[in-house]
């Protein structure tokens, strides 16, 4: 993964070798020398990561960051500072003040690259969710505070680990190990927000726990840091999957500091997803009836055809029209044709088999699609849903009634059947149906 990364450096040396370490990586890089030229190449290239010094000629790096902060349009850059102030005032300075990661000078290579390789990833999955319409501010609302789980292979470092966190983290913090975090993982469970792995000592068992939980579907998405010896080993970390790695000596105020930020991250993450879940449902659902609209129907009905055709199984179309749907809202009005529409919706829903499709794709006009249905079985599950709509009449709000019958055309596959050539069929059917008396069911010609 390639990006245009931005070097802010005061010392001019500084700034061409890292540019020359990074160009074996593909990446095209920026220069700048100082805080306020980095604010205007920022705003005229866009680059997709600032590398920033903290000590620039004009103002300090920690007030450039701090601009891109308040900025919407650069709230969410990923800012890696490299310096040489590497204490943990420093450090910590750094994160308060929104940094991702602070690295020292010279940075080491190869973890370098394993951090831009993750920073880059995350921004380009928040930037495509958030390019859909209505995702950008989705998530904004969140439970807290969360709950973070510290897993440790030796119970007294792991709690001297936690021991150096301060009292102020936001978020409830336990002690677990690598089974009951496993367990966690599994479906149907609810996993921690975040986790904290220390892998100090047992950087084999660390690196494994770290695969496992990423190749688990519970915790594929949650938050994982990493207390790592080294930089051979940070960037493995990284490169499985980690989302933080701090050095085992971090202070507790960095622990607190990465963790919030991380549960942050993960949290608005988890909201722009399940945003995006909802918008493909409502996409694909009639929002009167809450079945799936011609859209899913059409796609859904080629797939149970091109299965139906290579399991050699039958496979049937239904399209079934209200009666004289046009005189309920003419005699009634349309809130109470809605509220019929609503009521059938459910009857016919209540005939559904699990693998059975059903969909609103018209006005009054609904599609069913019967995979593994022989002809016969198919115009008796018909006959069925005919009984079911006319058995007893629609309630409606005022407490009149209204009796409700519905016609159903069927179309049944032949070998090679094209969904929309079984759809035309089943229209035909339906046709003959209306003006054959309605509520009743009439096979097609090329079916029977």
């Amino acid at each position: 993964m390639t990006g245009r990364l931005l070097i802010v450096d005061d010392v001019a040396t500084n700034r061409i070798v890292l540019r020359s370490r990074l160009a074996e990586s593909l990446h095209e890089t920026l220069l700048a020398a100082d805080g306020l030229s980095a604010l205007h190449s920022i705003r005229d290239h866009r680059p997709d990561l600032v590398l920033l010094d903290l000590d620039l000629p004009d103002i300090p790096g920690t007030e450039v960051l701090a601009r891109l902060r308040a900025d919407p349009a650069t709230r969410d850059l990923p800012v890696i500072i490299v310096t040489a102030r590497i204490g943990d005032a420093a450090r910590a300075a750094a994160f308060a003040a929104g940094a991702d990661d602070v690295m020292p000078k010279p940075p080491d290579l190869p973890l370098l690259l394993a951090r831009i390789r993750t920073l880059l990833r995350r921004r380009d999955e928040a930037v495509a969710v958030a390019a859909l319409p209505g995702l950008d501010d989705a998530a904004s609302e969140y439970d807290w505070p969360g709950l973070v789980a510290l897993a440790g292979f030796a119970a007294q470092a792991s709690d001297a680990v936690r021991g150096r966190i301060p009292a102020s983290l936001p978020h409830r913090l336990t002690l677990t190990d690598r089974q009951a975090l496993l367990s966690a993982a599994t479906p149907g469970s609810i996993p921690p927000d975040a986790i904290l792995i220390d892998a100090t000592g047992h950087e084999g068992a660390a690196m494994a726990l770290l695969s496992e939980l990423r190749s688990a579907t519970a915790s594929r998405t949650a938050g994982i840091a990493i207390l790592s010896p080294d930089a051979r080993l940070s960037a493995l970390a990284y490169d499985l999957g980690a989302d933080e790695v701090l050095p085992t000596d971090a202070s507790g105020e960095e622990i607190a500091l990465r963790l919030d930020a991380l549960l942050r991250r993960t949290r608005s993450a988890a909201g722009r997803r399940a945003a995006l879940h909802d918008h493909v449902r409502l996409a694909l659902t009639d929002p009167l009836t809450g079945l799936h609209n011609r859209r899913y129907a059409l796609r859904r009905l080629a797939e149970l055809s091109v299965t139906a055709v290579g399991t050699g199984r039958d496979f049937a179309v239904l399209l079934a029209d209200l009666d004289l749907f046009k005189q309920v809202n003419d005699a009634h009005g349309h809130v109470a044709g809605d509220a019929v529409l609503a009521e059938i919706a459910g009857r016919l829903r209540d005939q559904m088999g699990e693998s059975d499709l059903l969909a609103r794709i018209g006005g009054e006009e609904f599609l069913i699609g019967l995979p593994s249905a022989t002809r016969a079985e198919a115009e008796a599950r018909a006959r069925l849903i005919c009984d079911a709509v006319a058995r007893s009449p629609v309630t409606l709000s005022d407490g009149r009634s209204v009796a409700v019958t519905v016609s159903i055309g069927l179309a049944h596959a032949r070998p090679g059947s094209l969904p929309e050539d079984m759809i035309a069929e089943a229209d035909r059917a339906l046709l003959s149906a209306k003006t054959q008396g309605r509520n009743r069911v009439i096979v097609s010609r090329s079916a029977a």
